[in-house]
């Protein structure tokens, strides 16, 4: 079943030369996958009591009081309870750590001999550490041993809180990463997952309390060869699953942790990831669009589009798998379209990695008859057009074979309406396309022409600056004037017949 009902989230990509204009593509492509790996989804999560809705807690001007009230009568079971949910009004979180020895007690009870006081001062931490107070955290820096310790034992929800607890404390505070670093997280969250990786719940906070460490500026020098010498890779790995009875949400946060990890294609993380991709793509193919499968999905695509930038083109078939990556990232991209346009931008994205670096897969596309649905995309916006534009590009650099069948589908007047867009990103892009096409033979050169590109061309000319001018300037002058007379000869003469 799915458990994201139980926490609660909190916000926390020139020349003229075929060579050149790959290389400018791969230039900005690259710029694309680093904003994508810069962009931080930190978050804080605050695990509800299975007796509880979201707290709607409103707190008076006597918070500060009711904390140093409860304070003096710690002792009891209530008094906890009672204290943790006072901690959940900001100002109270902040009298609590002025308090002398209010921390000390706290760990007191955690490392007590009552069970039952123990998981209410755990809780108690818990609240603590969902505050948005940056100098809360390093307050609980106290708790932390004892909560790295329990991870390997006691009961499923206090694991839980101290996984949640961890994972929360680590955003706020450098101070407090390097601590608990130094404490031995990693290892203590692979042993974690180790022993209890059949406990859904806890994977599932694991997963999440793993992905906050990744997510740090300097996680690739101090965390990352840490994880990949220890069992996290491969019990990552194991979670991931599109079993509904396995439950999404697990596998939904260790897919975040193997896209953070991207130095995993020893681990078959690219294999893994793009089978789970041609399960999920021939499911919604068929419709089933189960409620939170794109929370999954959104990370699969991630792992395998950053992933495939560092594969070997030689290696892609191994690595990938067959053609039905393709079958399965053409139908996502359908799918959700109109629904979810940023993922179907993301399925596009990594489409556009996959036949950068493969003809195989370029040739897919042609042969299974995709590439006139792709054409039918172009004038979507919110980037799926420009990604789609990069895709034909690919397909168009392969082999000139590829160009005549393109042009065959219709892409020359899919481009004559490309380059009347006001976005100048569309007509440079739909410019790189035509150039390709127009070199690869005198056919294709001689149908743009029939079909009215070179007043195109010229309006263009006539009415752009720059780049844009040089290159249709540069289309005209050297590669489809010549093309204009032989069309006029050949006019000429079928009317003179």
């Amino acid at each position: 079943m799915w458990r994201l009902n139980k926490v609660r989230h909190k916000a926390g990509r020139q020349g003229d030369s075929l060579e050149e204009l790959k290389l400018k593509r791969r230039e900005h492509e690259k710029a694309l996958r680093q904003a994508r790996r810069d962009r931080q989804l930190v978050s804080k999560r605050l695990l509800l009591n299975d007796d509880e809705d979201l707290p709607q807690v409103t707190m008076d001007t006597n918070s500060g009081e009711q904390v140093r009230e409860t304070l003096m009568n710690y002792g009891r079971e209530a008094h906890l309870k009672t204290l943790s949910k006072v901690l959940r009004d900001p100002s109270a979180q902040l009298t609590f750590i002025k308090q002398e020895n209010s921390m000390h007690l706290l760990v007191g009870f955690l490392t007590g001999s009552d069970a039952t006081c123990r998981l209410q001062a755990v809780r108690c931490l818990h609240e603590l550490s969902h505050s948005s107070h940056t100098n809360v955290s390093p307050a609980c820096l106290p708790a932390t041993p004892y909560l790295l310790t329990y991870l390997s034992g006691q009961s499923t929800k206090f694991t839980e809180l101290c996984l949640y607890t961890l994972g929360n404390l680590c955003p706020d505070s450098d101070i407090v990463k390097e601590k608990l670093l130094a404490q031995g997280i990693i290892p203590a969250l692979a042993n974690c997952l180790e022993n209890q990786r059949h406990n859904l719940a806890v994977v599932e906070a694991v997963g999440f309390t793993l992905s906050q460490f990744l997510q740090a500026k300097d996680a690739a020098e101090k965390i990352i060869l840490t994880v990949l010498d220890s069992s996290l890779p491969s019990n990552l790995l194991s979670v991931l699953t599109s079993d509904p009875k396995f439950g999404l949400a697990p596998a939904i946060e260790c897919a975040w942790c193997l896209h953070y990890l991207t130095l995993l294609l020893a681990h078959g993380t690219l294999l893994q990831c793009s089978s789970l991709l041609v399960s999920l793509g021939g499911a919604v193919a068929e419709g089933n669009k189960e409620e939170g499968m794109e929370l999954f999905i959104c990370p699969l695509l991630r792992c395998v589009g950053n992933l495939l930038s560092s594969c070997p083109g030689k290696d892609l078939s191994t690595q990938v798998g067959d053609v039905r990556i393709v079958v399965a990232l053409y139908a996502l991209l359908q799918a959700y379209l109109q629904t979810q346009p940023a993922l179907a931008r993301e399925s596009a994205w990594v489409l556009n990695n996959l036949t950068a670096h493969s003809s195989a897969f370029c040739s897919a596309l042609l042969d299974l008859n995709l590439v006139p649905g792709l054409i039918q995309l172009l004038p979507f916006s919110q980037g799926i057009n420009t990604m789609i534009l990069r895709i034909l590009a690919n397909i168009a650099h392969k082999k000139k074979e590829f160009c005549a069948q393109l042009a065959h589908h219709g892409l020359l007047s899919a481009l004559c309406a490309t380059l009347k867009m006001a976005d100048q990103e569309m007509v440079t892009l739909s410019m790189d396309v035509l150039y390709m096409l127009v070199v690869s033979g005198p056919q294709v050169a001689e149908e743009f022409v029939r079909q009215g590109g070179l007043s195109l061309l010229e309006a263009i000319q006539y009415n752009s600056e720059g780049e844009i001018r040089r290159r249709a300037t540069h289309l005209l002058e050297d590669h489809l004037l010549s093309y204009s007379s032989y069309c006029s000869v050949n006019t000429v003469t079928c009317l003179l017949n």
